[in-house]
């Protein structure tokens, strides 16, 4: 089974969060979202996105940051940040890495994305002039990556 990470800093669009559980719940991974939510987790539009996938999915919701990356131990943190010059796919993921996103409308906060913890600052490449892509499209991109380079352990 994938010991990975994957963290929805704030997160405001239940869709967003409900396709993040359905690809966490098809990779294995775990979702760590940290308040304050932008919506109830019982909210329709969260349901919808991850169907009847709730079940399959090791969710936690962690009241700031701190808690958070506590809860990690000795895990790496990568945050993904559209200021960053590294591409996702330069990093050689380990089981347990932990992937940080930031909010949706504002991205990841700049002390969020410099904390200590944070092992590498890493982005996935787009056409210039894109602000950003979609939470949930990211965080699919990068996960599967992850998962691709430790042998997609407990896949089919």
């Amino acid at each position: 089974m994938c010991a990975l990470h994957v963290i929805f800093d704030n997160p405001v669009i239940p869709p967003n969060t409900g396709n993040a559980i359905r690809m966490c719940a098809g990779t294995g991974a775990s979702l760590h979202l940290v308040e304050p939510l932008g919506f109830d987790l019982s909210e329709k539009h969260l349901r919808r996105a991850g169907l009847d996938y709730h079940d399959l999915a090791h969710v936690i919701v962690h009241p700031d940051i701190e808690a958070c990356f506590a809860s990690l131990h000795d895990a790496r943190i990568f945050a993904f940040t559209t200021q960053a010059t590294t591409h996702y796919h330069d990093v050689s993921y380990r089981d347990g890495d932990a992937l940080l996103f930031g909010t949706e409308p504002t991205g990841l906060p700049h002390e969020h994305a410099h904390h200590p913890r944070v092992e590498q600052r890493v982005r996935v490449p787009m056409l210039p002039g894109r602000r950003s892509m979609n939470l949930s499209n990211t965080a699919a991109v990068a996960c599967y990556e992850a998962w691709r380079q430790l042998g997609f352990p407990g896949g089919v």
